[in-house]
């Protein structure tokens, strides 16, 4: 016969609490208790074929603006999935995110992280939260590979998918939003977006197609006040493809071979833009007090024009067409990484071509997409210009 004494019994009492707390350290699937679970194979926006468990139940955002689609398909609670995000959101445009936090306090709740490109990200942190899939922009591709995190989460039955808003919008945004509504189970939802967003495209390009206007010459310049360099842009893809959608000739177009790149500023003046276009955002997070225009949601537009006036000073600028005719304009920044991409392209086609789409009203559109998609109300705010709306280019 085996006597316990109390030290014994203690002892024990330890040792099965330390192989609980270790059982517990071991990542469960948020269907790990449903038997009948099958996993679904998905193809990303690399082509990738990837096993998940759908609908998925608990999420991680690559990037926190991911955000701008989630909510258009969980739009009765749009964190309900998210277990975990990029910080991106908070720090990039902080106007939205509180816009969001009146009415889902509890997002302040989500557990942030850095990104897998800078290699801030926490694995170990990623795996506590049990995600059934971990939603990552390609441009992290190379960081992962480089970290084996694909490997190590895939051992781990946590399964990682690719999408893309940025690199290649034009191409990728649909089947990205595709993607989102067949992990959400809100498949039809997603094509009701997508619907929507090729409709309000097609009042612009559908003109220009038919009209064949002059197209004027345009210079988007990148990140206005997140740094003080001159010039960066876009090549012939996002801001710099939009352009091109509402009837506009991108300068960049032709030097800039990739999605993103710089010309300096003898190029500018030499291609004569009749409109700069400067992508920026309320960056104060980045650039305290520094020369972005803070457009977005509610954004004090008297103080957004005087400080896009700074930029007709720019040197790359100096005796050019759109500094005589002050055809300056800013724009939101984020529609460059979000679904939202219709609502530029309406915007660019008004300050190019005025006369052609005197009726048409991006504010109105995307205040329509707000009412019909999305949780939050529509603030308006998302673009400037400096020159009289009502003047001729």
């Amino acid at each position: 016969m085996v006597i316990f004494d109390r030290r014994s019994l203690a002892v024990a009492a330890l040792l099965l609490a330390g192989l609980l707390s270790l059982f517990s350290l071991v990542p469960r699937s948020a269907h790990a208790d449903d038997a009948q679970a099958a996993r679904t194979e998905v193809t990303d926006l690399l082509g990738r074929k990837v096993k998940v468990h759908l609908p998925v139940r608990r999420v991680i955002l690559g990037e926190g603006r991911q955000l701008y689609l989630v909510a258009a398909l969980d739009t009765h609670n749009p964190i309900e999935r998210i277990v975990g995000w990029r910080k991106d959101l908070i720090q990039s445009d902080p106007d939205t995110y509180n816009a969001y936090l009146r009415k889902f306090p509890d997002i302040a709740k989500i557990p942030t992280f850095g990104g897998f490109e800078d290699g801030t990200f926490d694995i170990e942190q990623a795996i506590s939260q049990r995600p059934d899939v971990i939603i990552l922009n390609i441009e992290a591709q190379h960081a992962t590979e480089d970290a084996r995190y694909i490997e190590k989460l895939d051992a781990l039955g946590i399964p990682v998918v690719y999408v893309d808003f940025r690199n290649n919008p034009m191409q990728n945004t649909e089947p990205t939003m595709r993607l989102f509504g067949q992990l959400f189970g809100k498949e039809q939802r997603a094509q009701a977006f997508i619907d929507f967003r090729n409709q309000q495209i097609h009042r612009v390009t559908d003109v220009i197609e038919k009209q064949h206007p002059p197209r004027p010459n345009v210079f988007i310049e990148r990140i206005g006040g997140y740094t003080d360099d001159c010039c960066l842009s876009f090549g012939n893809e996002n801001f710099g493809r939009f352009v091109d959608m509402a009837g506009g000739n991108n300068i960049a177009r032709g030097i800039i071979p990739t999605t993103f790149g710089q010309l300096n500023p003898e190029q500018v003046i030499v291609a004569n833009p009749a409109h700069v276009v400067v992508t920026t955002a309320n960056w104060e997070a980045f650039a305290p007090g520094g020369h972005w225009v803070g457009v977005g949601p509610g954004a004090d537009m008297a103080q957004a024009r005087k400080k896009l006036a700074w930029y007709t000073q720019r040197p790359a600028y100096a005796g050019i067409k759109a500094q005589e005719d002050q055809a300056f304009h800013a724009i939101w920044h984020q529609f460059y990484n979000s679904p939202y991409q219709f609502v530029a392209i309406q915007q660019l086609a008004k300050w190019f071509h005025p006369d052609l789409f005197a009726d048409l009203d991006p504010d109105a559109s995307f205040r329509e997409l707000h009412e019909r998609f999305l949780p939050v109300p529509y603030e308006s705010g998302y673009f400037v210009s400096l020159r009289n709306p009502e003047a001729k280019p």
